[in-house]
């Protein structure tokens, strides 16, 4: 592979930051300040620290994609090989927290091979480094399948198999594996470490559970939390771990083993708000992805729907929400949710489901509506036509309960991954409906923060609430779920013979 070779005798990349910080344009405070940092050539280095910290923000200008003074305020020094970030584009190659936001072609195929295009690598290797980085994360897909019906764990392959393929010298990689089911995150990690491995690139990853990548880095970096500016922490990782324990789960640190939370079990019996049967869900009306699904989610119980990526977890919950018709079968709400609808949630209105269901998406951007945080948290309540004091009062205790309110003018848009996850999820509760249905709840979170909404969660279970969350988070399920169902073990499209429910 000629032009493999090339790119990989361009060495890999060192980073050094003195005394850098970065303000977005329209906030006060800075999202990073006071860094100072070196990472040689060659190094792995996992960056940990609480949710806000300013993780992604420096990822961002290492790769030089934070944008030009209309964008925000560069204060200090922030160099790749001696030089300014932007000035090296190609060098690096970054998967965004948002694996949404990096899909650029129409194929599968197409989209591998963009980056391989842009570097000029000879036509006759693009194909096969296409194809091998494909296999090497695990999207066993045609090349000519279409990116628009990828599943969001599947996108999220589809950014790091472009990032592979390129080889770069710099591998920066945002949450590369939250939205991943656990086959998956191991089949990533050792994709990622076989790159590194024979290419000697240089790689900074966020994660924010610790064990995942601790078998591929050799060094661990813990920035300070937002405000604080500098570095909390650094060096080997087990040597980290053991003498920082302490301020690292102060900081939201997902340490090895440690589970944020249990809660108690329910204290009270559970009442039927939502039931399928012989269920079919797709997105397109003749292309079911499930069928003869059964499942039933109950007032003042969480239902965990998990199973591996691209079974069509998100297109079940989005038909449960009622924003997707059924294929097949029933869908059909109570009487204590419908009050006085027809039972199939797909056929309300918008404002009827407003306070019966609650949504959040996978993508916490597709929801934002307003160029502020407590200006979105009153959309539901205005919609609702609640009085100006109701509204205040329950953004108040939205943005303290889930560690915002210093957000609250800020632009949802510049936040962090975990804040908008947060935002998304608030947006969902503020008009308090009977139903709450989530997609990746928690994806993320420090242990903190995912503490903080486990909480919130597990309250309005226990206020009546009836609580569905697609998740891939093995501690979610463990310490918060109810129930569990897996959708993989529900039956293909067109096949023969029915599933039940999943483990309870």
């Amino acid at each position: 592979m000629a032009g493999g070779e090339s790119i990989v005798r361009t060495g890999a990349s060192a980073i050094t930051a003195r005394g850098w910080g970065w303000r977005h344009a329209g906030r006060r405070a800075p999202a990073v300040q006071g860094l100072d940092l070196d990472i040689r050539a060659g190094e792995r280095v996992l960056l940990l620290g609480a949710s806000g910290a300013g993780k992604s923000t420096l990822l961002h200008g290492i790769a030089g994609v934070l944008g030009g003074d209309e964008d925000g305020e560069s204060i200090g020094e922030l160099l790749v090989d001696g030089r300014r970030p932007s000035a090296g584009r190609g060098r690096s190659g970054l998967v965004l927290q948002d694996p949404d936001a990096q899909v650029v072609m129409a194929r599968v195929g197409d989209d591998v091979a963009f980056g391989l295009e842009n570097l000029a690598v000879p036509r006759d290797d693009i194909w096969p480094r296409v194809r091998r980085a494909l296999a090497a994360v695990g999207l066993d897909l045609p090349l000519e399948h279409s990116t628009a019906e990828l599943s969001g764990g599947q996108r999220q392959r589809l950014a790091l198999a472009g990032v592979l393929a390129m080889r770069p010298g710099l591998i920066l990689l945002d949450e590369p594996t939250a939205n991943l089911d656990p086959e998956g995150v191991r089949d990533v990690r050792d994709a990622v470490a076989a790159v590194a491995d024979e290419t000697g690139a240089t790689l900074v990853v966020i994660e924010h559970r610790v064990s995942v990548w601790l078998p591929v880095v050799d060094r661990v970096v813990v920035l300070d939390r937002a405000g604080s500016g500098g570095v909390l922490a650094d060096g080997a990782p087990a040597e980290v771990l053991a003498s920082r324990r302490t301020e690292l789960l102060d900081g939201g640190v997902w340490l090895p083993d440690e589970l944020p939370w249990q809660p108690p079990a329910p204290a009270h019996g559970a009442s039927a708000l939502l039931t399928g049967a012989a269920l079919s869900i797709g997105r397109t009306p003749s292309l079911p992805v499930r069928e003869h699904i059964q499942l039933t989610a109950d007032a003042g119980r969480i239902l965990a729907i998990a199973g591996p990526n691209g079974v069509g977890k998100s297109t079940l919950a989005l038909t449960m929400a009622g924003l997707l018709p059924p294929l097949g079968g029933t869908l059909e709400a109570s009487d204590a949710l419908a009050a006085g609808l027809r039972p199939q949630p797909s056929k309300w209105r918008s404002r009827d489901l407003l306070a019966r269901i609650g949504t959040v998406f996978q993508n916490p951007e597709h929801q934002f509506l307003t160029g502020s945080v407590r200006a979105e948290l009153e959309v539901g309540p205005r919609a609702l036509k609640l009085s100006e004091r109701e509204r205040r009062e329950r953004v108040d205790e939205l943005l303290t309960a889930l560690r915002l309110e210093h957000l609250a003018g800020a632009n949802p848009f510049t936040l962090s991954g975990g804040e908008k996850r947060r935002l998304s999820v608030a947006t969902a509760i503020a008009t308090r409906p009977r139903l709450l249905v989530l997609d990746e709840p928690t994806f993320g979170q420090d242990a903190t923060t995912w503490r903080e909404l486990a909480k919130l969660l597990v309250g309005l279970r226990d206020d009546g609430v009836g609580i569905v969350a697609v998740t891939h988070d093995e501690a979610f399920v463990e310490a918060v779920a109810d129930r569990r169902f897996d959708l993989g073990d529900a039956l293909p499209a067109h096949a023969s013979t029915p599933a039940g429910e999943g483990a309870a």
